[in-house]
């Protein structure tokens, strides 16, 4: 287990091949690396980089080159997607992340994120209650980005009495085996999804329900069992929801009940890289905010 500074608000993770982990800190607008659980040096989490905005989703596009997502959510809205480049970095040395795209209207504050296709990443707008479509460019050429869907159940909450108020839309993955966008909606407590055109990679067809009842954050697939697990920061639970709906639309909690305080605020989770770690060994990233 890697314990981070106090107070410090975990966002989104990704795992690398060699098994170390990168995390975003929202608040503190920072992106951190754990080392492997096998790594013969210091097992403390090392600081990476600082961006300028809140620090949000996190994607690996080829091996070990990463764009991470930043946001001013609450005041300007402004946003980036930033391009790290891993593979001829060693732990402790100094990075440069690459802003490679200024989001334009309707953005409100990004979230999760995943890749779609290979140059293609969707990415959660939580405040704007949409998915973005962005595309990488083959060679030197423009990143952009669209409106990839806007849907009613991806609306954020502003009037809730929750402080802050939930988010809408947050988390995203893509389940290639099924050809199917996942993602939550933590104001309205909704696990949906959305067939995806395997030639364009656009929606193809209205989202479905899948299950609710969970404030859910973020979440990883299990494409092998069918499920899916459920991180949730306000409720401090991990929940297992098949991936096909079911109609009654409940899942299982499988940690955080009893109360756990190590899984308090659990905000994404993510596979492993091992072999034999698929479905059965997830980092998750609870939140040390005190």
């Amino acid at each position: 287990m890697a314990v981070f500074p106090q107070y410090c608000f975990l966002e989104n993770l990704a795992v690398r091949a060699d098994g170390s982990i990168l995390v975003t800190a929202a608040l503190q607008q920072e992106l951190w690396y754990v080392p492997p659980a096998d790594a013969a040096g210091p097992a403390g989490p090392m600081l990476v980089h600082t961006f300028d905005q809140l620090a949000s989703g996190i994607v690996e596009t080829q091996p070990d080159v990463f764009y991470i997502s930043t946001s001013d959510g609450y005041t300007t809205h402004e946003s980036f997607l930033h391009r790290l480049d891993l593979r001829h970095w060693n732990p402790g040395e100094p990075v440069s992340a690459e802003t490679v795209l200024q989001f334009g209207e309707p953005v409100g504050g990004l979230n999760g994120s995943c890749l779609l296709a290979p140059g293609v990443i969707v990415l959660a707008d939580s405040v704007a209650g949409l998915i973005w479509r962005v595309d990488l460019p083959a060679d030197h050429g423009t990143t952009t980005a669209r409106v990839w869907l806007k849907h009613d159940s991806m609306a954020s909450d502003p009037d809730s009495p929750l402080v802050p108020p939930p988010p809408g839309v947050n988390g995203v993955r893509y389940a290639s085996r099924t050809g199917y966008l996942y993602y939550t909606s933590t104001a309205h407590k909704l696990f949906m999804r959305v067939p995806v055109d395997p030639r364009t990679r656009e929606p193809a067809g209205t989202p479905e329900f899948v299950a609710g009842g969970v404030m859910a954050d973020g979440f990883c697939l299990d494409e092998d069992a069918s499920v899916a697990y459920l991180t949730s920061h306000r409720q401090n639970t991990i929940d297992r929801v098949p991936l096909q709906p079911a109609g009654h639309g409940a899942g299982q909690i499988v940690a955080g009940e009893p109360f756990d305080e190590q899984l308090i605020g659990p905000s994404s989770a993510a596979w492993g890289r091992h072999p034999g770690d698929y479905g059965r060994v997830a980092p998750t990233s609870p939140r040390t905010e005190g």
